[in-house]
């Protein structure tokens, strides 16, 4: 199972959008604490829209307590990691470990756990992407070298039916 750990987030907007994501991948959600915001912010709760029952959510109460309950391997996020996350083979039980929004994580943190850091590749003009949309890179590059095991390969439309097609290869796209 993969594990997202979002220590001391301060935006309840993307910390719901995070359980949204972890809802729908099956992820496990750790927050670490002091958290910015209320747990029934309605705020948090409307990012996560009708999928808070689908959420399995530990709370920790301070990064010491979260390093000494570690749910799995971890990979520690961070623009100012010097390798890209598509560099790292992600282990069963993986924990994408993700900083607040306004200073991401310790840097004594990500020293002690320099092998472990990595960064989502950006311009050099850009300080860091948004926290929800951090997240879903990295546990989708994680689902991705899993095979996506576990969550549904295909789609369906509500007032049709997709066309039988020879192969599982995509159909290119073409304008006339």
């Amino acid at each position: 199972m993969l594990n997202i750990a979002l220590i001391e987030p301060e935006i309840p907007q993307n910390t719901g959008n995070i359980a949204r994501t972890c809802a729908a991948t099956g992820a496990r959600l750790h927050l670490v604490k002091p958290l910015g915001f209320a747990i029934d912010d309605t705020k948090l709760k409307r990012a996560g829209l009708d999928y808070w029952h689908l959420l399995d959510i530990t709370y920790y109460d301070s990064l010491d307590d979260f390093l000494c309950h570690l749910p799995g391997p971890c990979t520690f996020f961070s623009s100012k990691a010097p390798r890209a996350y598509t560099e790292v083979r992600y282990p069963q039980d993986a924990c994408l470990v993700f900083g607040k929004e306004t200073a991401g994580l310790p840097e004594d943190l990500l020293l002690a756990h320099a092998d472990a850091t990595v960064r989502l590749p950006m311009r050099a003009e850009a300080r860091c992407l948004n926290l929800s949309n951090a997240v879903a890179v990295g546990a989708y590059e994680v689902l991705r070298q899993w095979e996506f095991s576990g969550l549904r390969a295909n789609g369906e439309l509500t007032r049709h039916t997709w066309p039988v097609r020879p192969s599982d290869a995509p159909t290119p796209h073409t304008t006339a």
